[in-house]
This record gives C-alpha cells, sequence and structure tokens, in this order.
C-alpha cells in the first residue's frame, strides 16, 4: 500500500522512487477499487498528480469502488472496515452512501472544484465526455461556472475528435463489412439498413421521428441478429443496455397495454411502469425490437404508432419520454411463404438466364412489393397510417445453395472448435458432407435447421461413436458422406430450393464418420466408423 498512502500524504519524492522500478505497475488498484491517481486528486495534491500522470498514470481508468455497503457485500467484508479504509486511505470528505463505481480522476477532480487540477488532468488527456455507472460526465457534477465554461469547451474538442475518429473507422471499416462477418447472405437487407443508417450518423434524416424498420421474411433468416448487429455498432459497450428487445406475442390481449407501457393512477402495479417506458427511459437512443409485430393487439399498435409519429411516449403516471434518436425495428411472418416462393422463382429465372451459374443477390421486385406484399399488411393492420410511419420495408430471402454451405460450414466449425477444445479432437469434413447436409435445409426455419441437421446428422453419429469406445479424445475425425456405387448419382442436389429437406424416401445414404489410424502397413488412413439409425432417427453401434 506505500503507492496509495504515498499518493493521499503527498509524499512526492516516495513516489518517484517507485517508478524508477521498471516492473512497477503504476495504474494499479487498491483491493477496494481505485487507483493512485484518484486518492491524489481527490486529496487536491498537485505535484503527486503531475508526477503520476508523467509516468504514465492514466487518467480515464474507472473507479471500481461503488458504496460502503455493497463493496462490502461484493467483496465480502465488514461494512465497518470498508468505511474505515474508504476515508483513511482514500478521503473522509465524501458521502459513504452515495455511488462512485467508473468515477474518473476528472470526476474526483470536479468534486474538489479545483480549475487548476481539473486543467491538468484535461491537458494530459482526461476525457469530459465518460461517463460514470450512473451515466453522468464530470460535468454534471460541476458546482462552479467557471468550471462548467472550461469543461463545454473541452467537451466540444473531445466531441469533434471523437466524431472524427469514428468517421475514420466507418471508411476503414464499413458497417456491410462488419455486419457480413456475423451475417451470411441477405446483402439487399444489409445494404438497404447500413444506408439509412449512415445517413442517421451524417446528420440526413428528419430528426423530429424516429428511424422505423419492418423485417420481413421467415424465421431463421437474419432478422433479429441484424437488429443486435446495428445496437452493437450504434452502442458498442452499451449494446446490452441499449438494445431492446420486446416479444409482440405476449401483447395479444387489450389488458396487456398495461404491461407495455404502465398502468394508469388507481390500478395494480402503477408504481411499477411498463416494459418499454421503463426501458426507453434509462436508453432513449436504444434500437429496441419489436419481434412478430403482426401478433400484438391493436390497442397496443396505437401506441406504437404515437411513438412512430411523434417520437415520445407517455407512460401509465403521465410522464412523457422523448425518444426521437432511437430506432425501431419491427419483425413478422406477414407474407413469408410469398415473398420465399417469389425469391426462389427470381434466382431459377436469373440461373436460366446466366446458364445455370447460381445468384445470390437478387432483387424483390416493386411489382410484387405494392401487389402482393402490401395488400397483405395492410389487410393485418388495418390501417394505412401505421404502415406509412415505416421508414423501409426490408425483404429477407431464403438462402441460396452457396449461403448455405457457408452455413453448415460455419456450423461445423463450431462443433470441431468444442471438440478440440472439450476432448482434444480433430475434426475434418469433405465437399461430399457438405453437399448432404445441405439438403436438411427447411425453407420455413431458416439456419435453424441446417443447425439442428447438423446436431442430428454429424453431432449424435460423434457421441455415440465417444460413449462405445469407437474414438477417444484425441481422434482425429472425417465427416464425409460414403454412398454405394449404385447411389453415388444421389449426391447431386435437388436444384428446386424449395425441395430442400425433402430426401429421397428410397435413400439409404448418410453421413459418415471415418477414423485417422495406422494400418496393417504402418501407414496412417481413415477406416470407417460402422453406426446405423434406427426408423427413430437414433444411431446405434453396428456389431
Amino acid at each position: 500500500k506505500r503507492l496509495f498512502l504515498a499518493a493521499k500524504k503527498n509524499f512526492s519524492e516516495e513516489i518517484k522512487r517507485l517508478c524508477q522500478d521498471k516492473n512497477f505497475d503504476i495504474n494499479q488498484k487498491h483491493p477496494l477499487g481505485w487507483t493512485a491517481l484518484q486518492v491524489a486528486v481527490i486529496n487536491k495534491n498537485l505535484d503527486v498528480v503531475k508526477i503520476l500522470l508523467d509516468n504514465g498514470a492514466d487518467p480515464n481508468i474507472g473507479d471500481e469502488f461503488i458504496n460502503v455497503n455493497a463493496t462490502s457485500k461484493k467483496l465480502s467484508m465488514n461494512p465497518l472496515q470498508v468505511l474505515y479504509e474508504r476515508e483513511d486511505e482514500f478521503s473522509d470528505r465524501l458521502n459513504s452512501r452515495a455511488t462512485f463505481k467508473g468515477f474518473t480522476g476528472l470526476h474526483y477532480a470536479v468534486l474538489t472544484d479545483n480549475v487548476e487540477l481539473i486543467k491538468i488532468l484535461l491537458d494530459s488527456g482526461a476525457d469530459p465526455l465518460l461517463e460514470n455507472e450512473l451515466g453522468h460526465r464530470p460535468y454534471e457534477y460541476c458546482a462552479s461556472e467557471n468550471i462548467k465554461k472550461l469543461l463545454e469547451g473541452y467537451e466540444r474538442i473531445a466531441k469533434d475528435k471523437r466524431e472524427e475518429k469514428l468517421r475514420e473507422e466507418r471508411r476503414k471499416f464499413p458497417l456491410e463489412e462488419r455486419i457480413r462477418q456475423q451475417i451470411i447472405g441477405q446483402e439487399n437487407a444489409i445494404q438497404t439498413v447500413c444506408s439509412v443508417i449512415r445517413r442517421k450518423e451524417n446528420g440526413w434524416i428528419d430528426e423530429e421521428h424516429p428511424l422505423v424498420f419492418l423485417f420481413l421474411g421467415s424465421s431463421g433468416i437474419g432478422k433479429t441478429e441484424l437488429a443486435k448487429q446495428i445496437a452493437k455498432y450504434l452502442h458498442s459497450d452499451k449494446s446490452k443496455t441499449h438494445f431492446i428487445r420486446i416479444d409482440m406475442s405476449e401483447y395479444q390481449e387489450k389488458h396487456e397495454v398495461a404491461k407495455f407501457i404502465g398502468a394508469p393512477p388507481g390500478y395494480v402495479g402503477h408504481q411499477e411502469g411498463g416494459i418499454l417506458t421503463e426501458a426507453l427511459t434509462k436508453a432513449p437512443n436504444a434500437v429496441v425490437l419489436f419481434d412478430e409485430v403482426d401478433k400484438a393487439h391493436t390497442d397496443v399498435l396505437t401506441i406504437m404508432l404515437q411513438l412512430f409519429d411523434e417520437g415520445r411516449l407517455t407512460d401509465g403516471k403521465g410522464k412523457t419520454i422523448d425518444c426521437k434518436d432511437a430506432i425501431f425495428i419491427m419483425t413478422s411472418n406477414l407474407a413469408s411463404d410469398e415473398i420465399a416462393e417469389h425469391a426462389v422463382m427470381l434466382r431459377d429465372e436469373a440461373e436460366r438466364d446466366s446458364q445455370d451459374e447460381e445468384k445470390d443477390n437478387i432483387v424483390i421486385s416493386k411489382q410484387f412489393k405494392n401487389n402482393v406484399v402490401k395488400p397483405i399488411l395492410k389487410r393485418h393492420f388495418k390501417r394505412d397510417e401505421f404502415l406509412g410511419r415505416i421508414n423501409e420495408f426490408v425483404y429477407f430471402l431464403p438462402f441460396s445453395k452457396s449461403e448455405l454451405i457457408q452455413l453448415v460450414k460455419r456450423e461445423l466449425e463450431f462443433w470441431a472448435k468444442r471438440a478440440k477444445d472439450k476432448h482434444g479432437m480433430i475434426i475434418e469434413w469433405d465437399r461430399k458432407a457438405l453437399d448432404f447436409l445441405v439438403n436438411g435445409y427447411d425453407i420455413n426455419y431458416g439456419a435453424r435447421s441446417i443447425k439442428y441437421e447438423v446436431e442430428r446428422r454429424v453431432v449424435n453419429q460423434i457421441a455415440v461413436a465417444h460413449e462405445y469406445g469407437l474414438i477417444e479424445n484425441g481422434s482425429h475425425l472425417l465427416i464425409t458422406a460414403d454412398l454405394p456405387p449404385s447411389q453415388q448419382e444421389e449426391l447431386n442436389l435437388i436444384k428446386d430450393e424449395n425441395q430442400f429437406g425433402r430426401q429421397k424416401k428410397n435413400s439409404t445414404y448418410d453421413i459418415r464418420l471415418k477414423k485417422l489410424s495406422k494400418n496393417k502397413s504402418n501407414k496412417q488412413a481413415y477406416e470407417d466408423i460402422n453406426l446405423s439409425i434406427n426408423s427413430f432417427g437414433k444411431y446405434f453401434v453396428t456389431k
């Protein structure tokens, strides 16, 4: 504790001696959570503050100390002991009940009301825009007008630098590229959403209304994942609190409106608030996902219309929440069958026109949107004004053959990593296995059907073989799809993507496992692992 004692007592020579040690960590934390710089700042020891900053102390590290009660529970300590250490080794001038988690050196400097100390920190790289655990910047703790003006100027400079840095990052690594790392296919959907987000980032939107999207398409094709990626991109480390997902199937009855925005005065649950209003109060610029919006009661849709139209929401207590900066994304399976059939037809036409070359990127025609999809939406929602407040209708299409291959590879890579980490096994696969597993695709369930097919056909076999000792930890496996010579032609996939998932009834082929081992000639070769499958889809060892 020499460092923290020297910082509190203003022992500058002792600090200098400690800093001469090359292995000395100047940013180390006290067992209760604070740094030496924060100790020196709260005690207004300017000389020590300068020495620490000159030797690499980070002014932007946040304090881990919460308050006496919360910290004592977290560390399983006696509250009196925590209080004694906080006052004796940090400062006795602070409220023991107040929350200090996330306080940087600049937060503490503002509490001291010392202009010189604040300027030293700001000139040494302290970020005036950093928020503590409660979401407050140092500026919000100012008591002096002079300090407020000082921080306002530095905040403007910091905002300009931050925005320029973000613009540079976006130029080097566009949003589309980030999303493509997480989502397979859906190129048109990604481009549509990203173009609107880019307009928002650069100030080319109507700031009086929030952005509203309607994601259309069948299940398991990336609608929810795209919404998550948008939240992660816009809010990075805050994405957990700034991504609000609400299952609209829970709001099918009229009385459940109260659960949505809170019960009015005099009703049960009045003090609790609503799920949406509580979440938006904490994060008014969040990305909000209304999942399966077509299942919501019409009264809930009326509230959503107000939200989309005015950019604000009044809860059951009469409090108005301004959320014009939020992004609202609705998902729906309405017209999903029609969209899927139309997409398959377009892809087939594109393949014929390009001499059997598969086309991943197809575009839904405007005529189809207006003549088929829009009437379905109007019949269901029964109000043009609701649909009129949607900025973009985003269409998610069934996966193409090449995209399905990517999905299968991703699933196999996941299980190969799991096998390597847990059992030391090496798992490889060939093209036959990929082509076979693609046949498990069900257009109604999207990527989930591929996930389940890999688990049924591959993981189940490996698990049975492992259980019966046919393979062991450290084994090297090959996943393939061996066929009898007379059935080799069955490996070719049915070209109509609507037929994925419909195996030929008389087909006897299946995924096969092979294990790398030494043969009689002492050479390594793959040998078959003989497993059979019964009529219930359960694998067993062939005797």
